[in-house]
């Protein structure tokens, strides 16, 4: 059997919750999950005050919010829109108008994590 004297074991300690610390995301992203001629899958993590670059959507999604928040669509004309995202709830969100561009700011203190299965065109 292997003996652990109290510095070992606090480096082991200390390495295991680095590893754990190390995977907690410190930028907004956005995480492929699964693809095919029907769906588009992904993950978001919004993290606060960190806008998502400006973008548009092309067809329609349902958002599913694994934690939820308080998010503020910002529209390249300077329009703005608040949702707010139950945490287990999910919502329907319509194709973005054709040409027109947005951006998301997570209004909270903490992440928003979102999954987003958005509909293909046949």
């Amino acid at each position: 059997m292997l003996k652990k004297s109290g510095p070992v074991l606090a480096c082991i300690v200390i390495g295991a919750m680095t590893i754990g610390f190390a995977q907690q995301p410190t930028t907004t992203q956005r995480i492929p999950q699964f693809e095919n001629s029907s769906v588009k899958v992904w993950k978001t993590i919004i993290m606060p005050k960190q806008p998502l670059s400006m973008h548009r959507h092309e067809n329609g999604r349902t958002i599913v919010a694994l934690q939820g928040g308080t998010l503020t669509i910002k529209k390249e004309n300077g329009a703005t829109q608040k949702l707010v995202w139950e945490t287990g709830k999910a919502y329907w969100l319509d194709a973005d108008p054709p040409g027109e561009l947005h951006g998301d700011v997570n209004e909270t203190d903490k992440p928003i994590e979102v999954m987003v299965v958005e509909l293909q065109k046949k």
